[in-house]
């Protein structure tokens, strides 16, 4: 009897089976845990059939679509200081926050309502074409029409119209990477989630160089913002290479496979998604990721509301001038890669400890509060840089603990939608936390 067969015949006989279950049937390049070694007494042929991830292709392609979804936001956020020196007169870097955490929240909406009857991998590719076009306006404009002048605020707009489609992109590129490595292994989900840490600290690293070779004039910074594009633009064609080569890798077609198995059974005993029918599912999907997507939305709530606007406007070094912003954005991207990185060598599988770690989180309010009015020594610069490195290494693990576990606790074949979910969570959060950030609430 063959593989697909087999988990055929267990899915029928339970088609509870949860995705962990199912992906609990190998780990590539290791060996087999408890659990998964007491659901391979199910399907004693799965293991001797699982391809091997040759060269650990599958997981750097994973880790590159992380890092190239949050890559665009990376690139419009960097270089609000050029934005800020061509425009004055308005608050560049929350309405850029709000208006694509908006955008992209609407878009998520529309894709969970319609995620049964369209395709991830178109969604990703036009995505991705999306981000391209969003991310060569920038530039295209300032070269065309506004050529470093100050005051031009149709460029203004146009700049917001595509930070807006970069929105749109997100929700599309997010949204199905998410929901696909939903469906794997967990490797790959932190491999994702890892890649988007590394956007980060890739558009830090750029901004110190920037930094450093580039005077802060008009032309210096309008130079150092044209390179934050032209490398977002790369990484975004790369990207689409990646998507469509691990797109055919065959340790990522056996997974599609199993979901397809998964599919075939529900439709058989339950007849096909539609109407009433994909509404109940998809509630009970929600039902069962919910507690997962608070501790999601509480995360970003709590960074956003903080990052980057304490870190860019409240906080002043007379040591290290203009370089300390800069520098403490980058210890927060270094740390939220290393929280991010850390799944890979332990995992908290108790979601209620996790949950319970996120509203812990609160408590940087009252920190970095103090860090603005408390005593002398909390002003200074160690205590501010510390806490923004253990905001931004809480900010790393608990959302890889978060969107690695929340996909396993629902049938392999709604593995994708929680994904997105979780992904709606996400942003939501975003959301609220740059309108919190709006008002300077601490």
């Amino acid at each position: 009897m063959s593989t697909s067969l087999q988990v055929g015949k267990i899915l029928n006989n339970n088609n509870r089976i949860t995705s962990g279950e199912i992906m609990g049937s190998s780990r590539e390049g290791g060996g087999r845990g408890a659990e998964e070694d007491e659901f391979l007494l199910q399907i004693p042929e799965a293991s001797a059939k699982v391809p091997k991830d040759a060269f650990h292709l599958a997981y750097i392609f994973y880790f590159t679509l992380g890092a190239g979804f949050l890559l665009p936001w990376n690139a419009f956020i960097t270089a609000v200081d050029y934005f800020t020196y061509l425009y004055p007169e308005v608050s560049v870097d929350r309405v850029f926050a709000v208006t694509y955490m908006l955008v992209c929240l609407l878009f998520l909406l529309f894709i969970i309502g319609w995620a049964h009857k369209s395709s991830a991998y178109l969604r990703i590719n036009i995505g991705l074409a999306l981000f391209v076009l969003s991310l060569l306006i920038v530039p295209l404009t300032d070269l065309l029409y506004v050529k470093g002048t100050r005051g031009l605020y149709s460029g203004y707009y146009i700049t917001v119209a595509a930070v807006a489609l970069s929105g749109v992109a997100d929700a599309l590129v997010q949204g199905g990477v998410i929901g696909s490595a939903g469906e794997l292994p967990k490797r790959y989900m932190q491999a994702t989630v890892a890649g988007t840490a590394a956007s980060g600290v890739l558009v830090s690293v750029m901004r110190i160089i920037t930094k450093a070779i580039y005077p802060q004039t008009a032309n210096g910074l309008r130079s150092s913002a044209n390179l934050y594009f032209s490398v977002s633009i790369v990484v975004m064609v790369i990207c689409l290479v990646c998507y469509n080569m691990a797109d055919r890798l065959p340790v990522i077609q056996y997974y599609r496979d199993l979901k397809m198995q998964a599919m075939n059974e529900e439709s058989k005993e339950k007849g096909p998604l539609s109407g009433s029918a994909w509404r109940s599912t998809l509630w009970d999907i929600v039902g069962r990721v919910k507690w997962f997507g608070f501790g999601i939305f509480l995360i970003y709530v709590v960074t956003l509301s903080i990052f980057p606007g304490y870190i860019t406007e409240d906080v002043q070094s007379l040591l290290l001038k203009d370089w300390y912003p800069i520098l403490l954005i980058a210890g927060y991207n270094v740390f939220d890669l290393v929280g991010k990185s850390l799944t890979a060598i332990y995992l908290v599988d108790n979601a209620n400890v996790a949950v319970a770690a996120c509203i812990a989180r609160l408590l940087f309010y009252p920190l970095f509060l103090g860090c603005l009015h408390g005593p002398t020594f909390f002003r200074t610069e160690i205590p501010v840089t510390v806490l923004t490195c253990l905001l931004g290494l809480t900010n790393g693990y608990l959302t890889s603990v978060l969107m690695i576990l929340a996909p396993k606790v629902v049938p392999l074949q709604c593995a994708e939608t929680a994904g997105i979910v979780i992904v709606l969570f996400l942003i939501l959060g975003l959301a609220v936390g740059s309108v919190v950030a709006w008002f300077w609430v601490i």
